[in-house]
């Protein structure tokens, strides 16, 4: 089945509620406003539907393959691969001191969502690429820097992230990898690092792992990890790649979804150590890490967005092909598309609803970081930062669960048929799986909402997204239209359950921790639900003005008619949610272990 990128609304969200004309005032942005936007994204979608798009099922069929040390990619992938490299997609948003054209998050996100859409599997080796290049801009010396940058963010080589080990998942702190120092400044690293996303391919000639590890005599736990780079070959002084490095492929995973992307088992410094070069200082590698995890989750969040896209896309088509079965009004008198059928319609609904409410919301946090980094003001910057960071967990977790929600109901629209593989709905409800698991599982990324982004001030900035929600209320409140009274009132009705959640979560997560996190998965997926819904009211808002002076007007009735279906089918869920968190936690806690 082919894709389409959705430009239209890609564009809507960029111009209107990202504000992309505020965000080509910034330094460095001027030549970023909506014209450049279209064209990239325009660009984007050519090249994603022509070229990536078609080798996403045989990537599934025919995945990558392991054989002597080596990765075979699927056949398509590496040519592919070569046109995204010099298409100049990997730089996108990378700075043009190295090569890349220095574009605002704000467009490479959407250019993200497209490349994902597209074909998932293929697209997770820049997604890394992207988390290493991070990494090396904020913690690398300049000779790193100078060594490994400009190559990263061309694509001629690529990156990855090593934290996993068999026995130290999610808790970093029982990472064993051990890297000695040598005499000449580097490290020999060794150990075993699994579940390594191109950990090995044929795409590119080098690869570059950053890879956690600890220096001998270390302290234990966290505070004893530092980040190395590691490259599969090493590179000399001229800049030319020399001898093969002490790190080799052991075997890929066989898994239940993305089969394509080669996830490796690499094992470090069994013919006398790795050389290593190490980042910024030592035992600072979480810190490091965690740029790579931040800016990958929030392209995981993205993945999601993308997955789901492409599955309702996929239904939609299905629905106004398949014939079955009468309409219930008696309209047609005789088998009908199932588009026609009520439930249908509420199916593919959910799936619009939740993928224009996900995406509206990653595009406004994608223009808060962009004004984080580069406003000229120091508390514009600060509030920015503040509201990005509060939005990372609920883009990757609220995003990605969703993702499997939408990806279910696109494989129950095929009914039957969505059952056999050769549709191809199951395999996004398969590829769909992992978002909720890797980068940091939608559980971690609850902890960090309550932890770090709610408790620790006091509950300061979810309220003041509360109160800008508000205003959005006021501006509905001018409307006589039946959907803006109808999505007022979901909101409304959200928004002081979210507040009463962020009082019980900043009031007690130090008094009765157990309380609050037997309820921060659904707290999570409170907040992300509250700010897609607020998003979609905005357009609603924004719609309905631009519909009133006859300007693409079926789009516009269209994103109406989506806002408030989101309002009264998902949106409404939140006061229940409410009372599961400040009034269930006794009913989580109180089954005694051996009774499980």
């Amino acid at each position: 089945m082919s894709y389409t990128a959705p430009l239209k609304d890609m564009l809507f969200d960029i111009e209107h509620l990202a504000n992309i004309g505020e965000i080509a005032k910034l330094p460095g942005f001027e030549d970023a406003g909506l014209e450049t936007a279209q064209a990239v994204l325009e660009e984007c979608a050519r090249f994603n539907q022509d070229v990536v798009a078609p080798l996403n099922v045989a990537g599934d069929r025919n995945p990558s393959s392991f054989k002597d040390g080596a990765v075979t990619t699927t056949p398509g992938f590496k040519e592919a691969f070569a046109q995204y490299v010099s298409g100049g997609w990997q730089g996108l948003q990378h700075p043009a001191d190295f090569g890349g054209q220095g574009l605002p998050k704000t467009i490479g996100a959407a250019c993200g969502e497209m490349l994902n859409s597209a074909n998932m599997s293929f697209a997770l080796c820049p997604l890394l690429s992207d988390g290493a290049i991070e990494a090396l801009l904020t913690a690398g010396s300049d000779e790193l820097k100078a060594v490994y940058l400009e190559k990263l963010v061309s694509g001629q080589w690529t990156g990855t992230m090593n934290l996993t080990e068999p026995q130290a998942g999610s808790d970093l702190a029982m990472v064993r990898s051990r890297a000695e120092a040598q005499p000449d400044g580097t490290y020999k690293v060794f150990g075993t690092k699994i579940f390594i996303t191109y950990g090995e391919h044929d795409m590119a000639e080098n690869i570059v792992h950053l890879v956690l590890a600890r220096v001998t005599g270390a302290p234990e736990g966290v505070k004893g990890i530092s980040l190395f780079v590691v490259p599969k070959f090493i590179v000399g002084k001229d800049g030319r790649l020399s001898e093969r490095n002490d790190v080799h492929c052991v075997s890929i995973e066989h898994k239940l979804g993305i089969k394509a992307s080669p996830t490796a088992v690499l094992q470090y410094g069994d013919n006398g150590g790795a050389v290593g070069y190490l980042v910024g200082q030592e035992n600072r590698g979480l810190e490091y890490m965690f740029i790579m995890m931040n800016s990958a989750r929030y392209a995981v969040g993205m993945q999601g967005i993308a997955i789901a896209e492409r599955a309702y896309q996929h239904a939609v088509a299905y629905a106004k092909d398949r014939v079955q079965s009468r309409p219930v009004d008696g309209s047609i008198n005789a088998s009908a598309p199932i588009i026609h059928h009520p439930d249908v319609k509420r199916m593919l609904m959910t799936m619009r609803a939740y993928t224009e409410g996900c995406r509206a919301m990653a595009s406004v946090a994608a223009a808060a970081y962009d004004a984080a980094h580069h406003h000229p003001d120091a508390e514009a910057r600060k509030q920015n930062q503040a509201f990005y960071e509060f939005m990372v967990p609920l883009v990757k977790g609220y995003s990605t669960e969703m993702s499997l929600e939408v990806t279910s109901l696109g494989v129950q629209v095929h009914g039957g048929m969505g059952f056999i593989e050769e549709t191809g709905a199951a395999q996004y409800y398969r590829d769909a799986k992992i978002l909720t698991i890797y980068e940091g599982t939608t559980a971690i990324q609850a902890n960090d909402l309550v932890g770090r982004k709610t408790a620790r001030d006091g509950g300061q900035t979810a309220k003041a997204i509360a109160a800008q929600i508000e205003k959005t209320e006021a501006e509905l409140a001018k409307s006589d239209s039946p959907a803006a009274a109808a999505v007022l009132k979901r909101l409304k009705a959200a928004r002081l359950a979210f507040v009463d959640v962020v009082d019980f979560v900043a009031g007690q997560t130090k008094a009765s921790p157990n309380a609050v996190f037997a309820g921060s998965v659904p707290y999570l997926m409170l907040a992300g639900n509250l700010v897609a819904g607020w998003q979609l009211a905005r357009s609603l808002i924004i719609a309905e003005d631009l519909a009133s002076r006859s300007f693409d007007t079926d789009f516009m009735l269209a994103k109406i008619a989506t806002a408030r279906f989101y309002a009264e089918h998902i949106l409404n869920k939140v006061p229940g949610i409410r009372d599961s968190i400040v009034d269930g936690a006794e009913s989580v806690t109180s089954l005694a272990l051996d009774a499980f």
